[in-house]
């Protein structure tokens, strides 16, 4: 799979329909499927019903509509010679003396298979139980359609294997499956089928998309599974109920695109599902794979014809993981975040019985953000401020702007603060170690750094306290803090969010309540530069941490797509070139991934030994937890497959 990392193109349509004209919704059909082939589509899926259209009532039932809907199945599978795609297309179906709602597979000019409906509605406006049959009452296994010679399996027990690429599997279930207790896509999904096509006829109702997106991807979710939903539309019968056309494309739980609804011209939407994703998911999803056992179900494989994709069109690669662009969901986000922060801290003091919070503030984002989160969690215990106990420790390269900062901040909050100097404890050091206080080395910049916690420790003994990490998780992820220094407290609050979130969890506590007397302060540290500020060069920032390692959001990208999804380079550059556009040269973005997974791998023994700190999102790097990764892993070979690109 490695040419197409796992891309399969697929389409939902709701074609312009007339209920009952056969020819002319056979005509719109082979339309719709021709331009998906022309597209790249590999899997076409039409609504329930569609050759004759879903509201026909008692019509279903007539001899000649029967007929027709099977010379119209052959007119698809003939005009299907010409086309690479894979149709799905929903027919009524007389047999063994009952109707079948029924959805056929046709592909290069033959039919696959037909898969009937199981759950039969029978409710409110459904009538469905009055016209068809369950699969459930289905005794053959095969059918010879209309005046084909050849035969084809029938059942709810088939599933499509691709040719090419084995792992790809379809399944199919058709509109009602998906909402009873126990879809046949359940079944299908544990014997290996990762995408799911359904064919549906669900009208609406005030409320009923919501309600409907929220079912398409939470089975998508529990299924680890591509979800390819396609409804009937306007043109359907109003006599008592209205069709919106409602289309979806979901892949594990993300829904990935859907129609505008009430398009009275029918319409199609594309995206990629991403098989690579899914099969990892579900090789990490123990569970998963357990669940075999719960519902154990003999399946047929039939064979489709697939390949997958080298390029991406239609899905949409996010730039910012971490970070939703909906301004709404992003604050959504942050205030879960943030309060998942101030529990994790609230419940350590209460077992520690610790009073006294020691933190070191910078001036910076993360210190910043830490700081805030205790207050918070002091709020929560009825403790006053004054629990808090700030450190601002300048050292030689300190501006006046991130020392000031730190220094209001805590006193517009009510906090106290103490300025311990560090210069003078650093040069001792330099002095007992024979270091030269010229050369800016390493050596010089760790001394810092060390000397910092080394303060905040001893002066958490002598006041009782607990020192409180700040160190996110894109600086644990590359290794940026100093062993023994930053990388070590007590509790490290910040130790599951990543750096390019950290910035929205302050300016969204700027806007509380609580902190709101801090908004200018705060403003004015979310616009300074990140940096370390361990090397003494100009009065204002020189040392910008992303001109050393790179942009953030880069290796933000990177940490999401290497942890989350186990991608290869090779894949991630693919992808961060589809995220970023032009933003950056494909040079620039090999020289950055390659420096994140040389510090990753080559920092791992640091995170082997990381602090307590909560988890926040689907990447983590606890070794207690999400990643164990060993120490002295090579890195070889994921440079080697970074570099033959």
């Amino acid at each position: 799979m490695s040419k197409g990392y796992g891309f399969i193109r697929v389409a939902a349509v709701t074609p312009s329909l007339k209920v009952g004209d056969v020819d002319y919704n056979i005509s719109q059909i082979i339309k719709f499927a021709e331009d998906a082939d022309k597209k790249g589509v590999q899997i076409t899926v039409f609504p329930e019903l569609a050759i004759t259209s879903y509201t026909l009532a008692d019509l279903l039932q007539n001899q000649l509509l029967l007929e027709k809907a099977l010379e119209g199945l052959d007119k698809i599978r003939k005009a299907s010679l010409g086309l690479k795609s894979l149709i799905i297309v929903g027919l009524p179906l007389a047999l063994e003396g009952k109707i079948f709602n029924a959805a056929a597979v046709v592909q290069k000019g033959k039919i696959l298979g037909v898969v009937p409906k199981t759950y039969i509605p029978g409710y409110k406006e459904f009538y469905e139980e009055r016209w068809f049959a369950s699969a459930r009452d289905l005794i053959g296994k095969e059918i010879r359609l209309g005046s084909l010679a050849s035969k084809c399996p029938i059942g709810t027990d088939i599933l499509f294997k691709d040719k090419n690429n084995p792992e790809v599997i379809l399944g199919i279930e058709i509109c009602e499956d998906l909402w009873g207790p126990m879809p046949p896509s359940s079944f299908q999904v544990i014997a290996g089928a990762n995408i799911i096509a359904n064919l549906s006829a669900s009208n609406e109702l005030v409320g009923k998309a919501d309600y409907r997106r929220t079912l398409v991807a939470q089975q998508s979710a529990r299924s680890i599974c591509g979800y390819i939903y396609s409804s009937c539309g306007v043109h359907e019968s109003t006599t008592d109920v209205v069709f919106s056309g409602h289309c979806l494309i979901a892949e594990d739980g993300i829904l990935l695109t859907e129609s505008e609804r009430f398009n009275l011209e029918g319409e199609m939407i594309i995206n990629e599902i991403d098989i690579e994703h899914l099969t990892l998911n579900r090789e990490k999803t123990t569970s998963f794979g357990e669940a075999i056992h719960e519902a154990r179900k003999d399946f047929r494989f039939v064979e489709m014809i697939l390949g997958t994709r080298s390029d991406l069109v239609y899905r949409y690669i996010d730039p910012h993981p971490f970070t939703p662009k909906d301004n709404a969901e992003r604050d959504k986000r942050v205030q879960e975040i943030f309060l998942i922060q101030t529990s994790g801290l609230v419940k350590r003091l209460l077992y520690t019985k610790i009073k006294k919070i020691v933190i070191g503030l910078s001036g910076g984002l993360d210190s910043t953000l830490a700081l805030l989160v205790a207050a918070k969690a002091c709020q929560v215990l009825n403790l006053p401020l004054k629990t808090i106990h700030a450190i601002t420790m300048p050292g030689f390269a300190t501006t006046k702007r991130t020392k000031s900062n730190a220094v209001k901040l805590a006193e517009v909050l009510g906090i106290e603060i103490e300025t311990i100097d560090i210069t003078k404890g650093s040069l001792q050091q330099f002095e007992d170690i024979g270091h030269d206080d010229k050369t800016q080395d390493l050596t010089y910049e760790n001394v810092q750094a060390r000397y910092r916690t080394f303060t905040m420790m001893n002066k958490a003994n002598q006041i009782g306290g607990l020192v409180l990490g700040t160190g996110d998780l894109s600086e644990i992820a590359l290794g940026w803090n100093t062993f023994t220094g930053d990388q070590i407290s007590h509790y490290n609050v910040n130790a599951g969010v990543p750096k390019t979130l950290v910035k929205y969890l302050v300016a969204w506590a700027s806007n509380r309540d609580e902190f709101k007397k801090a908004k200018k302060v705060l403003a004015d540290i979310l616009d300074t530069p990140i940096s370390p500020e361990l090397k003494r060069e100009k009065k204002e920032i020189s040392q910008k941490t992303e001109d050393i390692i790179g942009p953030y959001e880069l290796h933000d990208f990177y940490l999401y797509h290497f942890v989350r999804w186990n991608s290869s380079p090779s894949k991630i550059i693919f992808l961060a070139q589809k995220a970023f556009g032009d933003k950056y040269p494909v040079v620039i973005l090999k020289k950055w991934l390659k420096l994140f997974i040389k510090r990753f791998f080559g920092n791992q023994w640091k995170r082997s030994v990381m602090p307590d700190g909560p988890k926040v999102g689907s990447v983590a790097l606890s070794p207690r937890g999400d990643w164990r990764m060993p120490s002295d892993a090579e890195v070889s070979l994921w440079i080697k497959d970074l570099d033959k690109n």
